[in-house]
């Protein structure tokens, strides 16, 4: 039954960052995931200090608020004349920095410290439990994530055009009256909520990874953004599983393996992808050059 529900929460991080992950590596903003990872750190823990207990609505609405600062922040920058990926490293590097020296001076007054929150360890999942009206409801870190993968499902659903075009043509968009803006800071938020849920199982770093490197296989796999978030979320899933085996096998750590799964499955797309694997791109060369010939 651990296993089971080791997997499971797992694959919901997986799925949930990859879901997400997919629009970020459309509007070319992967790193900014990252940014938003490490920043809302300072939300958490001040999160903690008001409430004074782990529960995950203090940390969803503390990170949410961090999150949305951060994006404004690395905008604010970025229209003043500071080139983008120099916005988002002085942006997440200062509010993660701030982070730690909170962390560092009331680590003994809340229940935090960084190994939680910055690499977390899922094996510990089945035993923190959730309680509520006397009953066992399960573990509360698959509530969290869960709830907050089915919270992005339903907004992604509800706007889905209106995202798909704010991704691939955001001048059209705003053209057409959609504000786009709007959408921006919705997704950063939903960016913020899956991040804060995830850390209790993956931390911080490996949420990074998760963000990422499904969605990017999956954009060497398919040209339709339907497939691509599909796929995304499918290789989440393969890197959870196959990885919590592959971790039980190598006595390592659990996410760690997931994520190098998921790292070895992105590796298997770039080289065989069949329209943009490097394979297949030296086979089409060879054939232009004897075709030449």
């Amino acid at each position: 039954m651990n296993t089971f529900l080791i997997i499971l929460t797992g694959s919901f991080v997986a799925a949930s960052c990859g879901f997400l992950g997919c629009f970020l590596i459309l509007r070319r903003m992967a790193m900014l995931g990252d940014a938003i990872s490490h920043a809302i750190l300072p939300g958490i823990v001040i999160a903690f200090l008001f409430s004074g207990s782990r529960e995950i609505l203090p940390m969803l609405i503390g990170a949410a608020l961090i999150g949305l600062i951060t994006v404004f922040i690395v905008q604010l920058l970025h229209q003043s004349g500071v080139k983008s990926d120099a916005a988002i490293g002085v942006t997440f590097t200062a509010l993660f920095s701030v982070g730690v020296v909170l962390v560092s001076l009331f680590t003994q007054q809340v229940d935090l410290d960084l190994d939680c929150v910055l690499y977390g360890e899922i094996a510990y999942v089945p035993w923190d439990t959730w309680q509520w009206g006397g009953f066992d409801m399960g573990p509360r870190a698959l509530w969290g994530i869960g709830s907050v993968f089915f919270f992005s499902l339903v907004v992604i659903g509800l706007f889905f055009k209106q995202f798909k075009l704010c991704s691939f043509d955001p001048a059209l968009a705003a053209a057409i009256g959609i504000p786009v803006v709007l959408f921006h800071y919705l997704l950063m938020t939903l960016v913020s909520l899956t991040t804060v849920a995830a850390f209790e199982s993956v931390g911080a770093i490996l949420v990074v990874a998760m963000l990422v490197v499904p969605s990017a296989t999956a954009y060497l796999l398919t040209d339709r953004l339907h497939h691509m978030l599909l796929i995304s979320m499918g290789v989440g899933i393969l890197s959870a599983v196959f990885g919590y085996f592959l971790a039980s096998f190598l006595d390592s750590s659990i996410a760690g393996a997931m994520t190098s799964v998921a790292g070895l499955l992105f590796l298997l797309a770039f080289f065989f992808s069949p329209r943009h694997g490097m394979l297949f791109k030296a086979i089409a060369r060879r054939k232009v050059s004897i075709g030449e010939l």
